[in-house]
């Protein structure tokens, strides 16, 4: 029977940032799309040529190959994935069903077919990673800065210049020869760091033994089914697993019970490794494996080893310890919080900037964020042009080292100072400073999903976080925007004030829900 042809992806063409008229938007029903909505709102805001240029770049096969898969339809699918926290075959259930969604990624008439098989998602996640995500999040931010922009005020004649020749400066000492100074300090940069928590089962070391020791009976039949003709190695695998069970599923076990259930697992673990190398000597150097059985064959054996080492020295840390044969790349991160002593999974440092984040470094390790502070500091003025004029740090970045390199730039550290506490209060750090880093953390994990990363493999993981904070900045992007617009209305005298207050107090009434209502709420602070 033939096997029969699998339509991936449809090959709609990218249509530049002319977003189609509304009245153009052929629907199924008789009325047509709200300008309100919150995909048409989005979809308006979004610099979709900026975006698109840096996913094609990304690719590189312009000139060969076929044509790929529409870029708007791609990010655009992401972003609903994460905005509305979706598995990936229920985002592409929902695009297929909702017009406005369809809208949102570029399509000019409702379709009932599925923009692209969800499979694809894993390929897509695959060419963004931070570096991509990050060059998205520049073009916003530059975007946003283009927006925001007060309304021109009438110029002023420039001063006569003084009997020197020198340009004339008022009594502040500002030049007066209509160039403005150079900037060189200006806004506020708030940096913390946190924990992206994986999507594993919660790791002891008895269930990661038994978890290798199934894996390496698997890796013994497919040998021995290759090799033919060859007596099969003893494994005693029914054995192993009672005695397994008998230790998980006590309620209370004790560290002797343990103690006794990990060493009887190492014993069949390494006895299992020893008939694979066994198996495999008779290839003559040759690894019959697999890319993914290959993985396990070393995954199993290292985790052994540390198994092992930490049995022997009675002791349960050791470096690079794997935590999941199946996603060998997380490792625990210690972060003392009351809900988890401990997180598993990757470390970011984020950076917020006029109320954009950044993400400025992941590692599956845990790293001291403190060393990174002139890094992020120095990408501040790559991105603006210019050095913060403050910094809010927690307190690990407030180091000495730091503390001094910051003061020679220039640059004031909002943090508690050394020494004893002052008794003038002028130089007070309120904790609420802080804030609204935090705050961009809480709404990244509890709204778009950071707090349980269920990707598998470690790229797509990587691109999982980095998308997330890319739909921070494009929500922050679409409330800042409306917000600037009625700013610069009150303040050319367009509107009244009265009547600003009257245009956004509907606005600022609304609730939000993090999945399904609209997502445009302003307060009185675009930041």
């Amino acid at each position: 029977m033939p096997k029969a042809q699998k339509n991936r992806a449809s090959k709609q063409a990218y249509i530049s940032t002319s977003q189609p008229m509304l009245d153009g938007f052929v629907t199924p029903f008789s009325k047509q799309l709200s300008t309100s909505n919150r995909w048409v709102v989005l979809a308006s805001k979004i610099p979709w040529d900026d975006l698109v240029s840096i996913y094609n770049r990304q690719l590189g096969n312009g000139n060969t190959g076929a044509s790929g898969i529409n870029p708007r339809v791609v990010l655009g699918a992401l972003i609903i994935k994460h905005m509305c926290t979706l598995s990936d075959r229920e985002t592409i259930d929902q695009i297929q069903e909702n017009m406005y969604m369809q809208y949102f990624i570029g399509y000019s008439s409702f379709s009932d077919e599925a923009p692209f098989d969800a499979s694809l998602f894993v390929d897509i996640r695959g060419r963004l990673g931070i570096d991509q995500v990050n060059a998205m999040n520049e073009q916003i931010i530059k975007l946003a800065n283009a927006k925001t922009e007060s309304p021109a005020v009438e110029e002023q004649e420039p001063l006569p210049p003084s009997k020197n020749g020198a340009p004339a400066v008022d009594v502040a000492g500002e030049n007066k020869t209509g160039q403005p100074p150079a900037i060189t300090h200006e806004g506020k940069l708030l940096i913390d760091a946190t924990a992206c928590p994986q999507d594993i089962r919660y790791p002891t070391d008895l269930n990661l033994l038994n978890d290798a020791r199934e894996k390496s009976e698997e890796l013994i039949d497919f040998l021995y089914v290759r090799c033919g003709g060859l007596a099969k190695p003893r494994t005693y695998r029914q054995e192993a697993r009672k005695k397994y069970l008998k230790v998980a599923q006590k309620k209370k076990k004790s560290k002797k019970e343990i103690r006794r259930g990990i060493k009887k697992q190492l014993g069949y673990l390494r006895r299992n490794i020893k008939n694979l190398h066994g198996l495999l000597d008779r290839y003559g150097g040759l690894i019959p494996f697999d890319a993914r059985q290959h993985k396990y064959f070393f995954v199993i054996q290292t985790l052994y080893d540390q198994q092992a080492y930490m049995y022997e020295n009675k002791t349960h840390s050791v470096e690079y310890r794997i935590v999941s044969i199946h996603q060998p790349h997380v490792r625990p991160i210690v972060r003392g919080k009351a809900t988890a002593d401990v997180e598993f999974g990757a470390k970011v440092q984020v950076s917020l900037m006029k109320g954009y984040a950044f993400l400025e470094e992941l590692s599956w390790e845990a790293f001291n964020e403190g060393a990174r502070l002139m890094t992020v500091i120095e990408q501040y003025k790559t991105r603006l042009g210019y050095y913060p004029q403050q910094v809010a740090a927690d307190k690990i970045y407030c180091t000495r080292e730091n503390r001094r390199r910051l003061k020679e730039l220039g640059i004031e550290l909002r943090a508690k100072p050394l020494g004893r506490p002052s008794a003038v209060k002028a130089e007070h750090v309120s904790p609420g400073e802080r804030n609204p880093i935090e705050g961009k953390f809480g709404q990244a994990k509890t709204a778009y999903g950071m707090n349980l990363i269920k990707a598998r493999l470690q790229s797509t993981s990587e691109s999982w976080i980095a998308t997330i904070v890319l739909v921070l900045n494009l929500v922050k992007l679409t409330k800042s925007v409306l917000y600037s617009l009625l700013r610069s209305l009150v303040a050319s005298a367009t509107i009244r004030p009265e009547k600003y207050f009257t245009l956004i107090q509907p606005l600022c009434s609304k609730t939000t829900d993090a999945k399904n209502s609209m997502f445009l709420t302003f307060s009185a602070d675009p930041y």
